[in-house]
């Protein structure tokens, strides 16, 4: 009986955007990894080994084991996601302590563990535990309240998972945590935080773009012109006006630290490719300047589904994975890139629109930190294809090719639509 209600409760309209996108992403994982040499009819009548070696089959393997996924989420008490928060956010700290000693390093990174023939990532799904766990947090305080400790607390459950991800050199999925200042603003966070945190991001860039000498020369004329015109309000904020200043000044030329000292030479190459793409076309630049020929030489219709050049003659590395998007564009072309796009746009709606309808502050939370994620991903993936963001190998939810992505935004959906289905039961807290 309480299946019956349960499946009149879910969600269908995010169901079914979930099974269009990762059947769209199942097209394009086959469309990277096909080879002319080796037709759809000859795959199939090749052995279960044989057909393990291409990433479209492991990619089915991994749509299936989903289904499982889906299957338990659902049938677990949605209370359980309330109650054992903590738990599993704890356990995933383990793992990923367990992680950093002894997985073994692949392309500088000790961010996999291997189970045999599997490869899981532990950072992916350390988002749908701390997505919990802040959650659980946030639904015993308001974050109106200027409660220091209570705010210690959040920024610590949110900023250890990253710690230990930075540790093992995935700064990419450590980069996606920052997405729930999103969800903690629709909580009550000051705005000024993230306008703090804004100015603070414009300020780095342009260190990086405009002389130091010039910058700091604009900001003293800026304190000066409000010391002018605004005397009186300057002279009753005087020390705020300095710190902000030092702060500022401070920042402008401590990036030469951060950038020099504390960035990786591969890192430093990304930002430099980002800021030139032609500094360095045939290395770091290289991966970014063959995604755009790919997408622009889709044009408005695309050269068709396995026609696309740059996709089949492998000029894109990681096309099945973090570059999946410039197969889209290469082979369905504007119209393909747009619908994504719009897939996309259409499901963060309704995962806010099924926030918002929440009876729980646990609910509502989680819902907003589920859609952050999302858009981070979303935004930062296709600006990497279009050379509008660092390449920082994040990859496309539902599209991109591999295990622990799709099962980690997965379980990071349907933990909402479980919980979402038994909304009506809830006890506002």
């Amino acid at each position: 009986m309480n299946q019956v209600r349960y499946s009149r409760s879910i969600d269908w309209v995010t169901l079914l955007l979930y099974i269009l996108m990762v059947g769209v992403g199942l097209l394009n994982v086959y469309a990277a990894s096909y080879s002319p040499e080796m037709p759809f009819s000859r795959v199939f009548s090749s052995d279960w080994s044989g057909l393990m070696a291409f990433n479209w089959f492991k990619q089915l393997v991994w749509i299936g084991a989903a289904v499982v996924l889906i299957v338990v989420l659902v049938v677990i008490d949605y209370k359980a996601y309330d109650t054992f928060a903590y738990v599993l956010y704890g356990g995933m700290i383990v793992l990923l302590l367990v992680t950093l000693v002894i997985a073994r390093p692949i392309a500088g990174s000790r961010s996999w563990l291997e189970l045999g023939p599997v490869r899981l990532q532990p950072a992916e799904f350390a988002k749908f535990t701390t997505a919990l766990a802040v959650s659980r947090f946030m639904a015993g305080i308001n974050l109106r309240q200027h409660n220091f400790r209570q705010q210690m607390v959040l920024v610590g459950l949110t900023l250890l998972p990253p710690a230990l991800i930075i540790a093992s050199n995935e700064t990419g999925q450590a980069l996606v945590f920052g997405a729930f200042l999103l969800a903690y603003f629709r909580e009550g966070m000051s705005p000024l935080i993230l306008l703090i945190l804004a100015a603070a991001a414009v300020v780095l860039i342009l260190s990086l773009l405009v002389p130091k000498l010039w910058l700091v020369g604009v900001f003293t004329v800026i304190l000066a012109l409000v010391f002018v015109f605004n005397s009186r309000i300057f002279r009753h904020h005087l020390p705020l006006a300095l710190s902000t200043y030092a702060v500022v000044v401070g920042m402008v030329f401590g990036v030469d630290f951060f950038y020099n000292s504390v960035l990786q030479p591969h890192q430093r190459k990304r930002i430099e490719v980002l800021i030139n793409p032609s500094a360095d076309p045939l290395g770091f630049g290289w991966n970014v300047t063959q995604s755009k020929i790919a997408i622009g030489s889709g044009g408005l219709l695309g050269k068709g589904f396995l026609e696309g050049t740059q996709t089949r003659f492998d000029f894109v590395p990681e096309q099945s994975t973090d570059f999946i998007f410039c197969t889209v564009g290469e082979e369905w072309g504007w119209f393909g890139t747009m619908l994504t796009v719009v897939l996309f746009m259409t499901l963060l709606v309704r995962i806010i629109y099924v926030a918002e309808r929440q009876k729980s502050v646990f609910g509502r939370t989680y819902g907003y930190c589920v859609a952050s994620i999302i858009f981070f991903h979303f935004c930062v993936n296709i600006g990497m294809t279009i050379g509008l963001a660092p390449v920082v190998g994040i990859p496309l939810p539902f599209f991109s090719y591999g295990g622990s992505s799709l099962w980690s935004f997965t379980i990071l959906l349907f933990i909402l639509l479980a919980i979402d289905a038994y909304r009506k039961q809830d006890l506002v807290r």
